[in-house]
């Protein structure tokens, strides 16, 4: 089993800990769909590359259910004349999943030269975001307060 230390990438995004560890986590148990990477793109923009040599989009799908990011290749049927002598490139049904961090939404994905690019963006509402007080001081004009007092 393979272990991803994104330790020393938390302190360069902000709540990038919560995302990296939730995707990690979600494919730890077994490892059996295509080789991946994770990357920061942006502040709140993230990208999963999954390595995905000779197949074509039609054989790939992509689907967000719950806050989980469910990726599945089931390629076609091979053409009748032809016959496989050596099979050296793995063309197996695949289903990889990662679970995503809150308030992360996929935008969209793009196949090129053999790599799968899934667009994600961290939006948090406007409402759960920090926001700043401005702090009045009671000086030579009476404040809100002091009027309903």
């Amino acid at each position: 089993m393979t272990t991803i230390d994104l330790r020393p990438f938390y302190r360069t995004v902000r709540d990038f800990d919560r995302l990296a560890s939730r995707l990690v986590s979600s494919v730890a148990a077994v490892d059996t769909g295509p080789s991946y990477d994770i990357l920061a793109t942006g502040e709140d923009r993230f990208a999963i590359v999954l390595a995905l040599p000779g197949w074509k989009a039609e054989e790939l799908s992509i689907s967000v259910e719950n806050g989980v990011l469910a990726v599945k290749g089931q390629p076609a049927e091979p053409k009748a004349d032809v016959k496989v002598i050596q099979r050296g490139i793995v063309r197996q049904a695949f289903e990889r999943r990662f679970a995503l961090a809150e308030h992360v939404e996929v935008k969209g994905a793009r196949l090129e030269n053999g790599l799968l690019e899934i667009e994600l963006v961290r939006e948090v509402p406007e409402a759960l975001k920090p926001r700043t007080i401005a702090i009045r001081t009671t000086g030579g004009e009476a404040g809100e307060f002091a009027k309903a007092a």
